[in-house]
């Protein structure tokens, strides 16, 4: 008995010597050396702020129900754009993709260069009725206050498109001469899926047979505070997103009177297969975790070092502390999220047919396909039919050392050389991902910092941005097209 505790004593003295060693050993820091002698842009900053908060003034906004689109808005933005960069409208051949989405090419002098691609969109969510009064400042009123640009779109993503263009407007002024040409693609309808806008430019671009050295879109931002194992911020690259699914489970049932119900009704059945679906959460790996993780890692908290270089050992561990955090649970599973119910069309009356709808974020690796057998298997009723509704494949994971990640974090850390740059899996969807079929090296990142206060506001009321943090995606932009165009 001695001997086997003595045993059991030298086994785990083992072990922790093996962890701490990992610890110390695995991670190498990798940081690019940040970009030096980036180019520097003079701006007429009150203009420019302006033109911002003009462009927030058109409400270029998407619906789900298309028969809302408000083209007369988009046409008018389409001027504005005109008239605010008149430089870059006569130097690039300008297309228009289904009449709304914009797509502009300017030369480069040396055609064996892949081209680059910025791209953002047009179009932003509605603002709800029943949150109007909440907005400190009118939507779309594009005020400037208190240091900030206020109003829909200020960050997704009229952000991209006006600093894509300021950039590009003011490299011609400074005598633009690029060996790499340049691609500025604005789409008009990614808040709805982007079908007519992005996946048609792509489309087209295809049929031309072009490929892209990089796509930069929106996504990824720089954190700011919010990552606990660091003290710095860590610029997130978005190099993959998630796919995305709606289910639609229905049940059909005889119906009848409420006072003479069943034991179970069309709903109820219903309601216990989406129970099922939330207690059977698809499994979850750490990937994605690892390579975001493994990026700064070098400058992590000793205790997250510890744990991540020894999953081997601790990998149970660090799921079940991490999967209680929604947005990092997200980046390890496929997500099941029950979003719509409905039954009958009043409370007496038991349905005839009841239908929910759940959707899923599918992690890459997976395919709708499998996921629907999947829920299929945990439902296990044949009363639920299990109907497949919009559904769009994971992106392949874009390298990170191509000339594009690596051009991009160098240029992150040429204006701020305590940021951190790391790869990331992006939850949610872009239009970049119709951009795989012409590029293998498809990026998401708008060069904005977002904390914790700030980090919704996406989407939600009170959207705005900080002058300074507007002016520097400019000079930013400006350096990144000068750095990759030559």
């Amino acid at each position: 008995m001695k001997r086997t505790i003595i045993g059991i004593g030298a086994i785990l003295t083992g072990l922790i010597i093996i962890a701490v060693f990992r610890a110390v050993t695995v991670f190498e820091d990798g940081q690019l050396p940040p970009a030096e002698n980036l180019a520097q842009v003079d701006l007429d900053e009150a203009q420019v702020v302006e033109r911002m908060a003009g462009a927030i003034r058109f409400r270029t906004v998407s619906h789900d129900d298309r028969s809302n689109f408000d083209a007369e808005a988009f046409l008018a933005f389409h001027d504005y754009l005109r008239e605010s960069f008149p430089l870059v409208h006569e130097r690039a051949e300008l297309t228009l993709i289904n009449d709304y989405s914009l797509l502009f090419h300017i030369a480069g002098s040396d055609p064996s260069l892949k081209p680059i691609m910025l791209m953002g969109h047009m179009d932003v969510v509605p603002v709800d009725d029943v949150t109007l009064a909440e907005w400190s400042h009118d939507p779309f009123a594009g005020e400037v206050i208190g240091g900030e640009i206020w109003g829909r779109g200020a960050i997704d993503n009229k952000l991209s498109v006006m600093s894509f263009l300021e950039a590009t407007e003011a490299l011609i002024r400074d005598g633009f001469e690029p060996e790499r040409s340049l691609y500025l693609s604005f789409g008009h309808d990614e808040e709805v899926g982007g079908m007519d806008g992005a996946k048609a430019v792509a489309d087209h671009l295809a049929e031309q047979g072009i490929e892209f050295e990089f796509v930069v879109d929106e996504g990824g931002v720089v954190l700011d505070g919010i990552i606990e194992s660091v003290d710095r911020p860590v610029a997130m690259i978005g190099v993959a997103e998630k796919g995305y699914m709606n289910l639609r489970l229905r049940v059909d049932a005889p119906g009848g009177h409420s006072s003479r119900p069943p034991p179970q009704s069309g709903l109820g059945i219903i309601s216990r297969a989406i129970v099922k679906l939330e207690e059977n959460p698809f499994p979850t790996e750490l990937t994605h975790i690892k390579k975001t993780f493994g990026a700064y890692a070098a400058h992590a908290k000793f205790t997250d070092r510890l744990a991540m270089a020894n999953t081997w050992l601790l990998s149970p561990v660090i799921k079940t502390a991490l999967v209680n955090d929604p947005a990092v649970a997200a980046a390890m599973r496929t997500t099941t999220a029950a979003t719509m119910a409905s039954g009958s069309s009043k409370s007496n009356i038991l349905p005839t047919r009841a239908e929910a709808v759940v959707n899923f974020r599918i992690l890459p690796g997976e395919t709708a396909e499998l996921v629907r057998d999947r829920v299929v298997e945990i439902i296990d009723d044949e009363r639920v039919e299990v109907i497949m509704e919009t559904n769009i494949n994971p992106s392949p994971v874009s390298p990170t050392d191509s000339m594009g990640y690596e051009l991009l974090a160098r240029t992150i850390r040429g204006f701020d050389d305590d940021i951190l740059v790391a790869p990331n899996l992006l939850i949610g969807g872009t239009d970049a991902r119709y951009f795989h079929a012409v590029s293998p090296n498809v990026y998401r990142f708008i060069m904005v910092r977002a904390t914790a206060d700030t980090l919704n506001i996406v989407h939600g009321i009170d959207e705005r941005i900080a002058v300074e943090d507007y002016l520097t995606a400019i000079r930013f932009y400006y350096a990144l097209i000068q750095e990759a165009t030559g």
